[in-house]
């Protein structure tokens, strides 16, 4: 009997969706989903075609983080092997915010751990409201290390103090009003919702958002100093005269959809 797939990858049009596949542990991360995610992310991130990611799980949970019987393995290794495994994880984090084209999550259940570094790594996310979060880390002795600078940046320090330490759950309403995410809505209206994020991020210039991520990416802590406003001078100017603006403003005065419309 074959082993299912880790990962499910599909293409609805300039949508890439990425379906975490291993409903039975709820989705937990193992060396083999980490690699598979990982590789998937980068081809998506390298394929013209693609526009939007959209992220999601199988089953009835998002995320749950860590595989323990994985974690199991890996405390019964080398320090050095824990910091090679360690890296493939923040590799993996790494990979999916750093990809320059827009990811959505669709939090279709709990997000516990490594599954809040998901969420928080990604740019737009929109969760069931039945789901549940949890940065349970310290209730195993462990820290989030490898998410904290994902989480951190979604939820504010202010939050991530309280439930760094205390791996205390918590509900998809205060997900939403610590920012960690973007909408609420009920488990029917989720791929809906998903759906018109993406399509919305289809309407629009795609070299335009990509280099409105590298914006928030580039400028987000910097002081607002002669350099930022310097840097800003020149990558709308940059823009202007691009094909891509030219033909925006085009189809905008002619009342017709522009040209990279993909809906």
């Amino acid at each position: 009997m074959s082993t299912p797939t880790p990962l499910l990858v599909d293409r609805d049009g300039p949508v890439a969706r990425l379906t975490l596949n291993r409903p039975d542990m709820r989705n937990a991360f193992d060396e083999t989903l980490i690699a598979a995610l990982t590789t998937a992310v980068r081809e998506a991130a390298d394929d013209p075609a693609v526009r939007v990611l959209l992220l999601t799980g199988a089953g009835k949970a998002f995320c749950a983080g860590g595989d323990l019987n994985w974690m199991r393995r890996m405390a019964t290794l080398t320090d050095a092997d824990n910091r090679t495994d360690a890296d493939r994880l923040a590799r993996m984090l790494r990979a999916i915010w750093s990809c320059p084209k827009p990811v959505v999550a669709a939090v279709n259940g709990d997000a516990y751990a490594g599954g809040m570094g998901l969420v928080a790594a990604c740019d737009v996310a929109i969760a069931a409201d039945h789901a549940q979060f949890c940065l349970s880390e310290t209730r195993l002795g462990l820290l989030p290390a490898t998410i904290s600078p994902y989480v951190i940046r979604a939820m504010g320090e202010r939050a991530a103090n309280r439930y760094f330490l205390t791996a205390e759950r918590f509900d998809a309403a205060a997900a939403y009003r610590m920012g960690l995410l973007h909408g609420v809505v009920p488990l029917a209206r989720l791929q809906n919702e998903a759906d018109t994020v993406c399509r919305a991020l289809c309407d629009n210039g795609p070299q335009a958002v990509q280099a409105s991520k590298r914006l928030v990416r580039d400028f987000a802590g910097r002081p607002l100093d002669d350099a930022l406003v310097a840097d800003s001078v020149e990558r709308i100017a940059a823009v202007r005269a691009s094909d891509e603006a030219r033909e925006g403003v085009s189809a905008f005065l002619e009342k017709r959809p522009p040209a990279w419309r993909a809906f």
